[in-house]
Parts: C-alpha cells; sequence; structure tokens
C-alpha cells in the first residue's frame, strides 16, 4: 500500500505538510526526530489524515495535485482545519 498523508504542527498550527509514504507511522517519527530538512523546524508533528492507494502511480499522482494550487484549496476546505 502506498499513503499520502497530512501533518499538523503541534507547536504552529498554522503549519501543513503533505507526503507519500508506505508505512505512515515511522514516517511520522522521522519528521518528528527531524530527519526531514523541510519540516524539522515545526516539530512536532502529529497525523491528520492520510489516505491509501494499492497503486503507487495513483498516490504520486494524487500527492503531486495535493501540493499544486487548486490540491491545495481542495486540501484546505476538505482536511487542513486549523
Amino acid at each position: 500500500m502506498h499513503y499520502v498523508y497530512f501533518l499538523q504542527s503541534n507547536r504552529f498550527p498554522d503549519q501543513f505538510y503533505t507526503g507519500l509514504t508506505k508505512d505512515v507511522e515511522a514516517r511520522l517519527a522521522e519528521h518528528n526526530a527531524g530527519k526531514s530538512k523541510h519540516t524539522a523546524k515545526y516539530r512536532p508533528w502529529r497525523i491528520i489524515s492520510y489516505h491509501y492507494f494499492h497503486d503507487a502511480d495513483t498516490a504520486l499522482a494524487f500527492e503531486k495535485y495535493l501540493k499544486s494550487g487548486s490540491g491545495r484549496a481542495f486540501a484546505k476546505k476538505r482536511f487542513l482545519k486549523s
């Protein structure tokens, strides 16, 4: 399975992150350990939503969409509440 996930910073609730992984809990632990330069300064993080896909290409396309302008607007309306 492939997961697209949303994180929200506990210390900075207006900060969100969207990512792609095969193991959501392990990836969250990496973010909270500071192993990602993009998320280290906003840790700790919490999972607010994740969505699984059987197909890696579909998961990657969904993550890419969510990082586009219209995808960010969609995610903000549907998933990201500060």
